[in-house]
């Protein structure tokens, strides 16, 4: 028989002796235990993410795969190029706009003797070179046209729609700025004598700096100025909003581009050249060339060369960061009609060839398109373009 007196005693000598755990520290272990669970659960996820990310930059794409096609018909006689995601298509007669569809977005007339074509992002300038007249446009609809007094020799469009122009006269050429219903904001005059010849110009997707690559001789030498105006705040306490410039002797600079809003590159004879700044651009890298580059692409943040090759493919295309530095090197064979930078990739393509890379240089496809492409546009997926044929307009994706 259990004495039950002696057995609550010894109860509750047992739990005396039992150590006990207060409500803190068991609120402080719990925290402990969930921490090391999530540890161990962001760990396994970041491992996962990292296997899919390598994974998926590794794949290689055989073939593509048509999502959508919509039937149209190229314009004769028409130029056919990418905007923003949009289609431009314009000729002497006039221009019209395009979303991926193939829906009309609008559709401007004119007539024009040689146009000339300029684009900042989803705005577009077209003007006829040696004559008088230039239209602006969005992705929406027009935003204005500018009337010159003075036959135009070269222009270039900001993001906001202003536009640099140069205008020839007799021994003197005028750089202006006028804003999209072509109301002048800015004008001055440039001499051979003087400044030399604006042989190319670039303005900032901000409207606010001008680059200007002058051509004049000097004592019997040839030599480029690459000149930089500020019409900002800044610009107003300066000469002519005249900043800072770089001399190049027996070279010239002929090619001059903004990729942001305080990042320009200029391509001359003998060199690549790299300057930086929103108020007052420095040269921050130049780079020797020693052959001859036969065509100048870029994005947002890099410039391509294309050379022909000497190393057993036909041509070279050297890859350089905005930094100034030369990431990489791509040879290939393929004759090409255009070299887009996307965000991640390289695409190489003519009407019946494409090629793609990765912006490390590992080729992720390489095959041919069922029929003539004439534009290829990348979309905001990665691996999937629109591609404008003779007869359509097709969505594809690489798989």
């Amino acid at each position: 028989m259990i004495n039950i007196r002696n057995y609550l005693k010894n109860r509750k000598k047992d739990r005396e002796k039992t150590p006990r755990i207060s409500y803190l520290e068991k609120i402080k272990s719990h925290k402990f235990m969930i921490f090391y669970r999530s540890l161990l659960l962001f760990v396994l996820a970041a491992a996962a993410t990292a296997a899919f990310l390598i994974q998926w930059k590794n794949k290689i794409y055989s073939e593509i795969v048509t999502v959508s096609s919509i039937e149209t018909s190229k314009p004769k006689n028409g130029n056919l190029i990418a905007f923003s995601e949009y289609i431009l298509t314009y000729s002497k007669d006039g221009a019209s706009c395009m979303d991926g569809k193939g829906n009309a977005v609008w559709n401007e007339t004119f007539q024009m003797q040689n146009p000339m074509v300029d684009i900042c992002r989803n705005v577009v300038a077209i003007g006829d070179y040696n004559g008088r007249n230039i239209y602006v446009m969005n992705t929406s609809g027009v935003l204005g046209q500018i009337t010159t007094n003075k036959p135009i020799r070269n222009f270039c469009v900001a993001a906001n729609g202003v536009v640099a122009v140069v205008l020839d006269d007799s021994g003197v050429t005028y750089i202006y700025l006028f804003d999209t219903k072509g109301n002048e904001l800015v004008r001055f005059t440039t001499t051979m004598k003087d400044s030399g010849y604006p042989f190319s110009i670039s303005i900032s997707p901000n409207g606010t700096l001008l680059c200007v690559s002058y051509l004049f001789v000097d004592s019997g030498e040839l030599k480029s100025s690459v000149a930089f105006y500020n019409f900002g705040e800044v610009g107003q306490n300066q000469t002519n909003n005249y900043m800072s410039g770089y001399d190049y002797r027996d070279v010239i600079v002929g090619y001059t581009r903004f990729l942001d809003e305080k990042t320009i590159f200029a391509v001359s004879d003998d060199r690549i050249m790299f300057f930086e700044g929103s108020q007052k651009p420095v040269n921050t890298a130049e780079r020797l060339l020693n052959e001859e580059v036969q065509r100048i692409y870029y994005g947002k943040e890099n410039v391509g060369l294309v050379f022909n090759s000497t190393e057993g493919s036909r041509y070279r295309l050297d890859v350089y960061h905005k930094s100034g530095q030369l990431s990489r090197s791509i040879y290939f064979d393929m004759e090409y009609t255009d070299i887009v930078f996307a965000e991640d990739q390289i695409i190489i393509y003519n009407e019946s060839e494409c090629l793609v890379y990765n912006m490390n240089g590992v080729e992720k496809f390489s095959g041919y398109f069922d029929k003539a492409v004439y534009a290829l546009i990348p979309t905001s997926s990665s691996y999937k373009y629109i591609l404008i044929t003779g007869d359509s307009i097709d969505t594809i994706e690489l798989k």
